[in-house]
């Protein structure tokens, strides 16, 4: 399913083909938690560049359950969007609701933060849930370790993450084999092992003996430093199959991501440029901006420039702090439509300076133009 094309220095770039459509990579995928990309319509998704979209599996089979939507026709034809979706399986919940769950071998036990009410969720189960779904591609169920945790927990939780990831395969093996309809979905093992590179290369070489359709690293953009980041996945991606896509879950700012493209990642997600647009923060071309400062009440410019987005085409920095001022829904669609836009702009840009050999000078002009903000600011 993946083709990679060209590379230059340790950037890939490919093309991904899902039941949905095909996906040049590297590629961003905007978060939609609860069948929704928050303040955006799935007419606005299409229109800012978006090729994929990230769905929530443990959001969803709570509310409003994955079998309601399996009666709908699927996550696709639920929300209306008819290119590829990702879902996750749970795993980062089990990681951000420690105080509501309880991990075993089985899986995890755990209390809705809804209504209090119990689930328990499996491998197996999540399997079903993503099947249920519809998804392109289906993550299996991990377990991602707070940091810093030590060497002998990162390794026991790494192990049961290995063992979980073979019963995912397993189940998935069967829905695909035995279910009442064609499975079209990919599934991705996930690599854990904190920021051991020993560990890291443990879970990879468990992880790839299952043998996925892609892989990603997970565990990671949880505190840790920026560089102690980039070093581990330099030094996992080498662990990983070239011929297959490669996934930094939960990433991150438009440096990481450029940063993270050079040490051979093809895909990413993170709610910083939905979120950040509803707090009132803006990725520009020069860093980013924080819309709700007074500096910006009279002043007349766009939020970027060197944007052709339908917010920077059309609205003042002015209007914009005006509209997150006085708690206008309009300002959160049009700052995310921006944040978005850029986001999925520098992919574009990412792609281009890959496939013209240039993406060394790229890098460095990204942080050159983010370090003169920083400056100004």
């Amino acid at each position: 399913m993946f083709t990679l094309t060209t590379t230059s220095g340790g950037a890939r770039r490919g093309i991904l083909r899902t039941a949905h459509g095909e996906i040049e990579t590297p590629v961003f995928m905007p978060v939609g938690t609860q069948g929704a990309v928050k303040a955006l319509t799935a007419a606005h998704i299409e229109e800012v560049g978006a090729t994929i979209i990230l769905g929530n599996t443990y959001h969803l089979m709570l509310r409003p359950g994955d079998e309601l939507i399996a009666r709908r026709g699927g996550l696709h034809r639920f929300m209306g969007w008819n290119k590829p979706i990702l879902t996750d399986s749970g795993g980062y919940q089990v990681f951000s609701l420690a105080e509501r769950r309880k991990v075993r071998e089985n899986g995890v036990e755990f209390r809705s933060h809804l209504d209090g009410s119990k689930h328990v969720l499996t491998p197996e189960r999540a399997v079903e849930i993503q099947a249920n779904l519809g998804s392109d591609i289906a993550m299996v169920l991990d377990e991602c370790p707070a940091l810093p945790s030590t060497p002998e927990i990162i390794d026991k939780s790494l192990e049961m993450t290995a063992r979980w990831a073979a019963r995912c395969r397993e189940r998935f093996s069967e829905i695909r084999k035995n279910g009442p309809d064609p499975l079209t979905q990919a599934q991705f093992g996930i690599v854990q092992g904190g920021t051991y590179p020993e560990l890291r290369a443990k879970s990879a070489q468990l992880t790839v003996s299952i043998g996925f359709d892609g892989y990603a690293i997970g565990g990671l953009s949880v505190g840790e430093p920026n560089q102690t980041m980039y070093d581990v996945v330099a030094a996992t991606t080498p662990l990983l199959p070239a011929g297959q896509a490669r996934y930094l879950m939960g990433v991150g700012t438009p440096l990481d991501i450029v940063e993270c493209v050079a040490r051979g990642i093809d895909m990413f997600d993170c709610v910083m440029p939905t979120r950040n647009a509803r707090n009132g923060q803006l990725f520009t071309s020069q860093g980013p901006l924080n819309i709700k400062n007074v500096q910006y009440a009279e002043d007349d410019g766009p939020v970027d420039p060197a944007c052709s987005c339908y917010t920077c085409r059309s609205f003042s920095r002015a209007y914009l702090r005006h509209l997150y001022a006085t708690g206008e829904m309009t300002g959160a669609t049009l700052n995310t439509l921006h944040n978005l836009s850029f986001y999925l702009d520098t992919m574009r840009r990412i792609r281009e300076a890959i496939s013209f050999g240039r993406f060394e000078d790229f890098r460095q002009e990204c942080h050159q133009a983010f370090a003169r903000r920083a400056l100004i600011s």
